[in-house]
Order: structure tokens, then sequence, then C-alpha cells
């Protein structure tokens, strides 16, 4: 179960990134916007980028959040990739946090599918939440 603390973060407009294992042993990591549900980390993406291609390899993810106003507070989650949203939902989703760090739905071109990862937490530890 989430953090309800960090599931609180996670739904402000505070940036994070999400680090990835890519097909050569490095690691991938991305700033990325976040959101929660009450059990996981929301991460929403395409399903023809390099990231949502490596962590379909491998499902262990860390996410690292910071407060836009002091990066002294944060959340980390190290996790697993145990679910999918596609779809309406996922393209909604994207608006939604579109809306929510910018303030206009999302204006990126959207190349492919999008696509909600949900991540389950196994190990969550925060800073001045």
């Amino acid at each position: 179960m989430l953090d309800p603390a960090i599931r609180d973060f996670a739904r402000g407009t505070n940036f994070g990134s999400i680090s990835f294992h890519l097909a050569d042993d490095q690691i991938g990591t991305h700033v990325m916007w976040v959101d929660a549900d009450d059990d996981h980390l929301l991460i929403n993406t395409e399903v023809h980028r390099a990231k949502y291609r490596a962590i379909e390899a491998d499902k262990n993810v860390t996410i690292a959040i910071w407060d836009k106003d002091n990066a002294y507070r944060y959340a980390e989650v190290r996790g697993t990739v145990v679910g999918e949203i596609r779809g309406q939902a996922a393209r909604d989703h994207i608006d939604a946090c579109s809306r929510r760090y910018t303030g206009v739905d999302y204006q990126g071109e959207i190349t492919s599918e999008r696509v909600i990862l949900q991540i389950d937490p196994v190990r969550q530890r925060h800073q001045g939440l």
C-alpha cells in the first residue's frame, strides 16, 4: 500500500524522476509528471518510447519526487510495475496531469498509444513530508 503522505505528495505539482534498467544494463532516468491512486504511483507515457520498452523487460523501477519549492522535501519509492491502463482513460489522465502541471490539456504530439503504469511500492521513504 502506498504511504498516504507520499500519495498526497504525488498528487501535487511536484516533479518526479523514474529510473529503470535499460537492455544494456545501464540505468535510464527521466523527469516525469507523477500521480497516484490509493495504492500505486502512476506514470503516464507512450508505448513506443524506449523507457516503456525497457520497463516492459524489467518492471523494477525507482521513483523520486521532490517538492517544487523545497528540494529537501522528497519521497522515494522503489517498486514494481504491476499493471497498465490504456485507451481513453490513459488519454484523459495525461490531459488531467497536464492541466494540473501547466493549466492546459496536453499539448505534445501523441505518436503511439498513451499508457498509465501502475507502480506497486516495495520500499518507500520520505523526508520532510
